[in-house]
Protein backbone atom coordinates (compact mmCIF):
# COMPACT_ATOMS: atom_id res chain seq x y z
CA UNK A 1 0.00 0.00 0.00
CA UNK A 2 3.08 2.41 0.79
CA UNK A 3 4.30 2.30 -3.08
CA UNK A 4 0.77 2.79 -4.29
CA UNK A 5 0.58 5.84 -1.99
CA UNK A 6 4.06 7.42 -3.32
CA UNK A 7 2.57 6.72 -6.99
CA UNK A 8 -0.71 8.56 -6.14
CA UNK A 9 1.55 11.42 -4.44
CA UNK A 10 4.08 11.34 -7.45
CA UNK A 11 1.53 11.79 -9.97
CA UNK A 12 -0.99 14.68 -8.07
CA UNK A 13 2.51 16.50 -7.67
CA UNK A 14 3.41 16.29 -11.31
CA UNK A 15 -0.31 16.86 -12.86
CA UNK A 16 -2.26 18.95 -10.31
CA UNK A 17 -6.07 18.75 -10.50
CA UNK A 18 -7.65 21.09 -10.98
CA UNK A 19 -9.14 23.24 -8.19
CA UNK A 20 -12.61 22.34 -8.32
CA UNK A 21 -13.45 18.76 -8.90
CA UNK A 22 -17.40 16.94 -9.62
CA UNK A 23 -16.17 13.89 -7.62
CA UNK A 24 -19.76 12.10 -7.29
CA UNK A 25 -23.59 13.26 -7.62
CA UNK A 26 -23.32 14.51 -3.98
CA UNK A 27 -19.55 15.38 -4.01
CA UNK A 28 -18.19 18.46 -5.22
CA UNK A 29 -14.27 18.91 -4.08
CA UNK A 30 -13.70 22.97 -4.00
CA UNK A 31 -10.21 22.50 -3.23
CA UNK A 32 -8.88 19.58 -4.60
CA UNK A 33 -5.19 20.31 -2.67
CA UNK A 34 -6.67 20.76 0.52
CA UNK A 35 -8.76 17.33 -0.29
CA UNK A 36 -5.33 15.62 -1.00
CA UNK A 37 -3.52 17.15 1.96
CA UNK A 38 -6.66 16.33 4.25
CA UNK A 39 -6.35 12.42 2.84
CA UNK A 40 -2.47 12.52 3.23
CA UNK A 41 -2.53 13.67 6.82
CA UNK A 42 -5.69 11.18 7.05
CA UNK A 43 -3.51 8.09 6.16
CA UNK A 44 -0.41 9.17 8.05
CA UNK A 45 -2.38 9.18 11.39
CA UNK A 46 -4.48 6.91 11.29
CA UNK A 47 -4.26 3.56 13.46
CA UNK A 48 -4.38 0.51 12.08
CA UNK A 49 -3.79 -1.01 8.54
CA UNK A 50 -3.77 1.55 5.89
CA UNK A 51 -6.48 -0.51 3.51
CA UNK A 52 -9.05 0.16 6.24
CA UNK A 53 -8.50 3.97 6.70
CA UNK A 54 -11.44 6.02 4.79
CA UNK A 55 -8.79 8.66 3.50
CA UNK A 56 -6.82 5.58 1.83
CA UNK A 57 -10.34 4.42 0.06
CA UNK A 58 -11.18 8.32 -0.83
CA UNK A 59 -7.67 8.88 -2.17
CA UNK A 60 -7.40 5.88 -4.21
CA UNK A 61 -11.37 6.58 -5.48
CA UNK A 62 -10.13 10.63 -6.10
CA UNK A 63 -6.53 9.21 -8.14
CA UNK A 64 -8.96 6.50 -10.02
CA UNK A 65 -11.77 9.22 -11.32
CA UNK A 66 -8.71 11.88 -11.98
CA UNK A 67 -7.49 9.09 -14.38
CA UNK A 68 -10.06 8.26 -16.24
CA UNK A 69 -11.72 11.80 -16.66
CA UNK A 70 -8.65 13.15 -17.77
CA UNK A 71 -6.96 10.19 -19.83
CA UNK A 72 -4.83 13.03 -21.79
CA UNK A 73 -2.34 12.89 -18.78
CA UNK A 74 0.56 10.25 -19.35
CA UNK A 75 1.71 9.05 -15.92
CA UNK A 76 5.00 9.88 -14.63
CA UNK A 77 6.46 6.35 -14.46
CA UNK A 78 6.15 6.71 -18.47
CA UNK A 79 7.24 10.02 -19.63
CA UNK A 80 10.38 9.73 -21.44
CA UNK A 81 12.90 12.66 -22.04
CA UNK A 82 12.88 13.48 -25.77
CA UNK A 83 16.43 12.93 -27.08
CA UNK A 84 18.66 15.71 -28.66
Amino acid sequence: MQHELRRYKRHFEAFPPPLEVEWKPWAKITDTQLFLKSCYIGIRNFNGPVERCPAWWHLKDFYLHIKRTMPSQGSPEKETVPEK
